[in-house]
């Protein structure tokens, strides 16, 4: 054990020599990468007149996260993904930002508000205040999304054709969105409004592939949408508030757009850049885009063996030679560690193959937002539900019950994939694990795991080189 952790040890400080050398020679700089008139600023504004570039490295805190436009670079402007197609000055890249590896950070938000007073359209008050009546200039109205990177999700009560199988009540209201007279169960059109964190827009061809004939691939952590398509449409008129039904040609651009895009660390701060001699199956971008017509059936991320025996040019490079064997270890953990009653792994929910995403988005229970075993409910409403079997359970967010109707299904979201972990943090649906070591922390209590911190770090350098 102690020596252990005086590998872990090593390695951090290793690490930071490491990193201080690779500033000094430009790693990890978006000045180094790129070309034509792309941007070297990290947000993009709705509307700007760039160009994406075929392949994009963005500063993160862990190294650089890649962007690959596997159909080559593009113009935005007029690009519906990247223009704000609605009323409310939004684009799609509003909340799916390349530099958060197509999500959206707190670290981004906050640095927003800071920047514009408030005033970019990401604060726009539909879904980027804790409710749509509060003042748009005052930071509180925003302390979800500034502070967990959330942004509210209103959802018919009941869903459309189903008689629910319990009854919802709400328990506690900080945002005051549930129990208002026009945008809560009270309104005329009443809703449950619930707060998540926005998915990414990269990798989805490999989401898409997680369905079958006989169980389709969904999408969104309720999994309540079943196409790209129906995704953006449904996007345009909520998040974007699009007064007219978005054009076919519109939808088809966007959902083209995110069905060829790839986001991926690109470079570690200890371990390197990823694109050297024997790069492991799968990791950086270019080696997802690599991975799109292989068979399935190979180890959801590879086994990374060049980095389980690295090479003598990296063998000479202690730093990066820890971190990577380290890594390797973490993907063993992830792979093979048996925990609960059932003696499930980390793979048997995270089992998409090269991102880590669940089967055809099959909604789990895993805990974190129904009590007793929910994670910081600060800020965030409380709803009682009261099963007709008897059960009651108290949730922040019922998840997948809200659109079946089902008791079985509250507290179930569908398992996020794991690509560009470190460009967007936080983490959960509910924004409540701001770091890995978080993340890793609360799985080890809720199942009981018993990882060592030795463990615990390898399990940490693996997300973060993924």
């Amino acid at each position: 054990m102690k020596s252990g952790l005086l590998v872990a040890a090593s390695i951090a400080l290793a690490g930071a020599l490491l990193l201080s050398a690779q500033t000094r020679l430009g790693y990890g700089s978006t000045s180094l990468y790129g070309a034509g008139d792309a941007s070297s600023r990290a947000w993009w504004a709705p509307g700007e007149n760039l160009t994406l570039v075929a392949r994009w490295n963005y500063d993160d805190p862990e190294g650089t996260v890649g962007i690959l436009n596997a159909n080559g670079a593009f113009p935005v402007k007029g690009h519906p993904f990247f223009d704000p197609i609605g009323s409310n000055g939004r684009a799609c890249v509003t909340c799916h930002q390349p530099a958060d590896a197509m999500s959206l950070s707190t670290a981004s938000v906050r640095e927003r508000w800071l920047e514009t007073h408030g005033e970019d359209p990401l604060f726009a008050t539909v879904d980027g205040a804790n409710c749509p009546d509060q003042p748009r200039a005052a930071e509180s109205s925003h302390s979800l999304l500034l502070q967990r990177g959330l942004v509210r999700i209103p959802l018919a009560w009941p869903p459309k054709d189903v008689q629910p199988d319990f009854k919802l009540e709400v328990l506690r209201d900080p945002t005051g969105c549930n129990l208002s007279a026009k945008y809560g169960l009270k309104s005329a059109t009443p809703v449950v409004n619930v707060y998540r964190r926005p998915r990414p827009t990269a990798n989805l061809r490999y989401i898409l592939q997680t369905g079958t004939p006989h169980s389709p691939a969904r999408i969104m952590a309720d999994a309540r949408e079943h196409t790209l398509e129906s995704q953006a449409i449904s996007a345009a008129f909520g998040h974007l508030e699009m007064k007219a039904h978005p054009s076919a040609e519109q939808i088809d651009t966007i959902v083209a757009f995110e069905s060829q895009v790839y986001s991926a660390q690109s470079m570690h701060r200890m371990g390197g850049r990823f694109n050297d001699a024997g790069l492991p199956s799968g990791i950086d971008p270019e080696g997802l885009l690599q991975n799109v017509k292989t068979p399935a059936g190979a180890e959801i991320f590879g086994l990374f063996p060049a980095w389980r025996d690295p090479p003598p040019s990296i063998r000479e490079m202690e730093p990066i030679r820890q971190l990577r064997i380290s890594s390797t270890r973490g993907l063993d953990l992830f792979l093979n560690r048996r925990f609960g009653s059932a003696k499930q792994t980390c793979a048997q929910c995270h089992d998409g193959r090269m991102t880590g995403a669940s089967p055809a988005m099959v909604p789990v229970d895993i805990g974190t937002t129904n009590a007793p075993t929910w994670t910081d409910t600060t800020g965030l409403p409380v709803f009682r539900i009261t099963c007709n079997s008897g059960r009651v359970i108290d949730s922040t967010d019922p998840g997948r019950a809200l659109i079946t109707g089902r008791c079985a299904d509250v507290g179930a979201i569908a398992a996020q994939q794991l690509r560009g972990l470190s460009a967007r943090a936080p983490y959960f649906v509910n924004g409540s694990a701001k770091t890995l070591r978080d993340l890793v922390d609360y799985y080890d209590r809720r199942f009981t795991i018993g990882f060592t911190d030795v463990e615990k770090q390898d399990l940490i350098n693996f997300l973060s080189v993924l």
